[in-house]
This record gives structure tokens, C-alpha cells and sequence, in this order.
């Protein structure tokens, strides 16, 4: 096959997959080294990026997938009849920058954090695909961790978690002078 050939296969792989996909696993189905998917990729992304298209690449981590451009979402989501997304609560938001930042984290962990029961919310968050299990922490009771999802990352517009914001700004002092620790505002994910 030619380069022309692979580009239109991976492509057909990841409408396929629907889910996000690494450069590996396209490799190893298209029998070729990653770095080729890889470019291969970058190349379907600015295809899509160049002219009018309803789709775009995402690059998440490592990992790619096919996603509607965001200015689409209110066609797709009637041609779907979904029903409404209800916004997240105040509560589900904390939840979720704890996990964010802290991850993987135990439910007893947020609820100590937060110093509330957070068993509601962490199933709400389960349900709607922003966390999920991460495995058992080697602690006591080996309970449940959970971290955040590709959906996560998707809705809150990051490619990775590295694009977080900082939890505190650091103080540059004067002169050297040494400047006391302030708190600061902690901020959840998509809040400036």
C-alpha cells in the first residue's frame, strides 16, 4: 500500500473505533512503525483543520479519535435525540478537580477532602463517563481508586492533563526577599 492508502485506512479505523485509539494499535493492524501512523495522523488532522469539515482529529494523550467540531454538537445532539446535558453541580465539579489533580484517588480521600459523603457523586461521575476505576490502592481494605477519563478531557477541551491550571500562581518576591505563602483560589478544570 501506498502512503495515500494508510492515511485513508487509519482514518476508516478511527470513524471505526469510535472510541480514542493509540498510534501503536493502528501500527500494529496496518503493519507498519508508529512513527508513520503518527505523521499519518498529524496529516488527517490538519487535513480536517484546512478546509470545511464537521470533524476533528483530537489528539488526547496518547491517543487519537474522531469527534465532531464543537460548533456541530447542537445538530448532532438533535439529529441523536439525546436528552438534555444537565450541567455539573457545585459538588460534582469539586469531585472532579480533586480527582483531576490528585488521581488516582479513593472515594474516603474526597470525602476527606471535601468533608462530605461523595458516594452519589462519584456514581454520577462514573455515569457519565468522566471517571472511572483506576484499580485498587495497596492501602488497608484495598479500596477502589478512580481517575479521569478521556470524556474528561474531551469536555473540559484538554489534550492532556498536563494543560490543567496550576492549583497555586507562584509569587515572585522583590529583591530576592522571600515572600509568605498566600492561599490562593483553586481552580476547576475550564475556570480561568
Amino acid at each position: 500500500m501506498d502512503l495515500k492508502t494508510y492515511k485513508a485506512a487509519a482514518e476508516a479505523i478511527l470513524f471505526a473505533y469510535g472510541e480514542p485509539v493509540s498510534a501503536a494499535r493502528i501500527a500494529d493492524v496496518l503493519e507498519i512503525e508508529t512513527a508513520v501512523v503518527e505523521r499519518l495522523l498529524r496529516a488527517i488532522k490538519d487535513d480536517l483543520e484546512a478546509e470545511d469539515r464537521g470533524l476533528v482529529l483530537l489528539a488526547l494523550e496518547d491517543r487519537w479519535q474522531l469527534s465532531t467540531k464543537s460548533e456541530f454538537g447542537d445538530f448532532v445532539r438533535a439529529a441523536l435525540d439525546n436528552r438534555r446535558n444537565v450541567p455539573l453541580s457545585q459538588a460534582a465539579l469539586e469531585t472532579l478537580s480533586i480527582i483531576a489533580y490528585n488521581q488516582p484517588v479513593s472515594r474516603s480521600f474526597i470525602e476527606q477532602v471535601r468533608g462530605v459523603d461523595s458516594s452519589s457523586t462519584v456514581q454520577n461521575l462514573l455515569s457519565k463517563g468522566l471517571i472511572e476505576e483506576a484499580g485498587r490502592l495497596d492501602l488497608p481494605g484495598r479500596p477502589v481508586s478512580f481517575r479521569t477519563t478521556d470524556v474528561f478531557l474531551r469536555t473540559f477541551g484538554l489534550s492532556s492533563l498536563h494543560e490543567l491550571p496550576p492549583l497555586r500562581e507562584e509569587q515572585d518576591a522583590p529583591d530576592g526577599a522571600e515572600v509568605p505563602e498566600t492561599p490562593q483560589k483553586e481552580f476547576l478544570p475550564g475556570e480561568k
